[in-house]
């Protein structure tokens, strides 16, 4: 469907209400003599030991020539050195000097100290509606593209009733279980749609070649502790990666949202995703002894990671 002219208009009505309010308006980002895009440059070359300048130029989607008066004013200060790349003199290396590191510091200070400051002054559940909203915002624009093809994004209307009926369907046709496996699954996903906290859990959907592919959910099982939930691929995307990128996006969204631990609950009949978890880094602690589940007898494994 095509954007509307009213669509148009809240993006840009919201671009020019945020940048307000991440105060690059003003004369200098964060109170310092740098503008928002000098920033980013410092903020670039502060992490790697030095960069190519065409890399650079392409990577921010700077004119060469602004880029280069840029590079010059750094180097009259004392921030960046220039020299031509080791065994090919066309190429142009940039590398921040100890006073350039300097100067990223202080600006990364100071654009954390204002961040914090921001969300301090929001009431708790402003807070995680508002980091809720910027990870669904980075992830629907943000799309990671994986090495064969697929990307991994946030749920979308529909996406719940698809995983559940793709759980109980391939669980059916590969393990036999019956459908109080399904209504199992039905009663995970709504518990997380009721009791949903932005800020600790999330959700996402592998898509390849333009069709869902799997799903993985991030729960908070205790106050350190998170869940991973509900892996699944689909059978013809297997062998891709998939599987591998779910879990590792899983894991990285728990260390960020603050747990010291990752655990799951699966059975001794997910071989494929046993070696899955092993290269994530899970580790088998315990295991179930057999019990009479989802028309089956099921022998149950939890595995954890420390984060």
């Amino acid at each position: 469907m095509e954007a509307t002219a009213a669509d148009v208009g809240t993006v840009r009505a919201f671009n020019r209400f945020y940048t307000g309010v991440i105060g690059v308006l003003g004369e200098g980002l964060v109170r310092s003599p740098y503008s928002l895009t000098e920033a980013r440059v410092i903020f670039e070359l502060a992490q790697r030991d030095d960069a190519e300048v065409l890399a650079l130029r392409r990577a921010l989607g700077l004119d060469p020539g602004y880029l280069s008066r840029m590079l010059t004013r750094f180097e009259n200060d004392g921030l960046v050195v220039r020299e031509r790349a080791p065994g090919d003199a066309r190429r142009q290396v940039a590398r921040l000097t100890d006073r350039g590191r300097e100067v990223h510091a202080m600006l990364d200070e100071r654009s954390s100290a204002e961040i914090r400051a921001l969300l301090d002054g929001l009431a708790g559940d402003d807070r995680r509606r508002l980091l809720g909203a910027m990870r669904t915002v980075q992830g629907i624009l943000g799309d990671r593209a994986r090495a064969d093809g697929a990307v991994l994004r946030p749920l979308a209307p529909g996406d719940l009733g698809w995983v559940v009926e793709r759980n109980g369907a391939l669980y059916a046709d590969e393990c036999g279980w019956d459908r109080t496996y399904e209504a199992l699954v039905a009663r995970v996903v709504a518990d997380y749609v009721e009791n949903h906290d932005p800020e600790r859990e999330s959700a996402w959907i592998a898509e390849a070649g333009g069709e869902r592919a799997g799903a993985v959910f991030c729960v908070r099982r205790e106050d350190d502790v998170a869940q991973l939930r509900l892996l699944h691929v689909e059978p013809g995307a297997r062998g891709l990666g998939v599987g591998a990128a779910l879990v590792g996006e899983c894991v990285r969204f728990a260390t960020e949202a603050g747990y010291r631990e990752i655990m799951l609950w699966t059975t001794a009949l997910q071989r494929p995703a046993h070696r899955i978890y092993e290269r994530a880094g899970f580790v088998l602690e315990e295991e179930e002894p057999p019990v009479a589940r989802f028309g089956d007898v099921v022998h149950g494994q939890v595995w954890r990671k420390k984060l």
